[in-house]
């Protein structure tokens, strides 16, 4: 840690990483102390706190050597102007320097400091060498900045730091791989301000993509109207809003994808007229003719090639496995991730969910309500099985 505003970040960053099952040892910059106190970082990361190259107290020495040796990640986070310009021109003037010029393993910075000192050309040409000889920039975020101006500068969010760490360590199982995802409901207008839709948040959707690209493949994700942030660089998001828009987009590019896995709840229904004006409420009921929107599903499935693998999901409220079963066949799908409305705590809108996984050699898999990244995790191990079993 180094002397920014940004160091109270880092107590929530410590925290998380040793909730991971992390062991965390926090070497701080004399300045960094007068942001956030040593006693906090140590009561969080289970270690004592380095500062000095060795304890006044008992004349304990603090090897930066043993140090960079024992890492297998080092994190500097909050790393301002300062420290980087030292770090790019091999300046060693404390722990947390020294630490850095001896370590072995991959060194990751996150910047933190404001809006023009971040676009500073000087601070931009010691990022690229940093780059260049190795070092892994977690580029800071836009917003508000202590200085009172808004632009960017703000070191990344202590989770999104966490994820681009699990990202960097997880096995790339998937490298090669480009998969479609869809996600979220599509809105049918009625109107300019009325629209047919479903409760779905999209979360199960963007988990599925985030768990994808971490495991090394390319995404494309196809998003209906949802209030998510796609956070890894591996995917690429295409924001629709009907089920027509969602099927050109989907049916265009799965051509070119190693498979899809279709997790959207589409509409099943479209009005036949939509009105270019606001409908005005009158003494009669209002009559809205509907017709069937594009299945998705069966077009994919029918356009799918002997290399390419297409998973579907089926969110039932009655006869679950039966209708599972039938759409899966119907739709040419090699596996299905039943879930029910009749589960508590699961399906639209909530952060956790259960499912089955339905296969057509009748392999089945029950699994208990998880949050939905891990239910994301389950399910591509499963698609991981079926491209290795290829």
């Amino acid at each position: 840690m180094t002397g920014s505003i940004a160091a109270y970040k880092s107590a929530l960053l410590v925290r998380l990483l040793v909730r991971q099952g992390a062991e965390v040892k926090v070497v701080m910059t004399p300045l960094a102390k007068e942001f956030i106190t040593p006693l906090t970082l140590a009561t969080l990361s289970k270690n004592p706190i380095l500062v000095d190259f060795f304890d006044p107290t008992n004349g304990q020495w603090n090897s930066h050597v043993s140090l960079g040796l024992w890492a297998d990640a080092y994190l500097i986070a909050p790393a301002t102007a300062n420290t980087l310009g030292k770090m790019a021109n091999g300046i060693a003037d404390n722990l947390l320097l020294t630490t850095y010029l001896s370590a072995k393993c991959p060194v990751f910075v996150a910047p933190a400091m404001d809006l023009d000192m971040y676009a500073h050309p000087a601070t931009q040409r010691n990022l690229e060498t940093l780059r260049a000889t190795g070092c892994r920039v977690i580029e800071p975020a836009a917003g508000e900045l202590a200085s009172g101006l808004d632009g960017k500068g703000r070191m990344e969010e202590p989770e999104n730091i966490v994820r681009y760490l699990d990202d960097y360590f997880a096995p790339k199982t998937l490298s090669g791989q480009k998969i479609l995802i869809t996600a979220g409901p599509t809105y049918e207008k009625i109107d300019p301000v009325r629209f047919i839709g479903n409760y779905s948040s999209g979360k199960m959707g963007f988990a599925l993509a985030e768990e994808c690209a971490r495991r090394g493949a390319e995404v494309t994700l196809v998003a209906g109207p949802v209030q998510l942030r796609c956070v890894h660089r591996n995917i690429r998001r295409v924001d629709v809003e009907s089920a027509e828009e969602m099927h050109r987009e989907a049916a265009s590019r799965f051509p070119d994808m190693t498979g899809a896995v279709l997790c959207a709840a589409v509409a099943d229904f479209t009005p036949e007229v939509q009105a270019a004006v606001k409908l005005k409420r009158g003494k009669e009921g209002l009559r809205l003719p509907l017709r069937p929107t594009q299945d998705i599903a069966a077009a994919l499935g029918q356009a799918k090639r002997a290399d390419q693998f297409l998973v579907g999901f089926a969110l039932e409220t009655n006869d679950e496995e039966a209708h599972a079963l039938d759409k899966m066949e119907r739709k040419n799908l090699d596996f299905i991730v039943l879930n029910s409305l009749n589960d508590a705590d699961a399906c639209f809108g909530y952060d956790t969910n259960k499912v089955t996984i339905l296969h057509r050699n009748g392999a089945k898999t029950a699994f208990g309500l998880k949050p939905k990244a891990q239910v994301a995790e389950d399910i591509v191990h499963e698609l991981e099985v079926l491209i290795t079993n290829r």
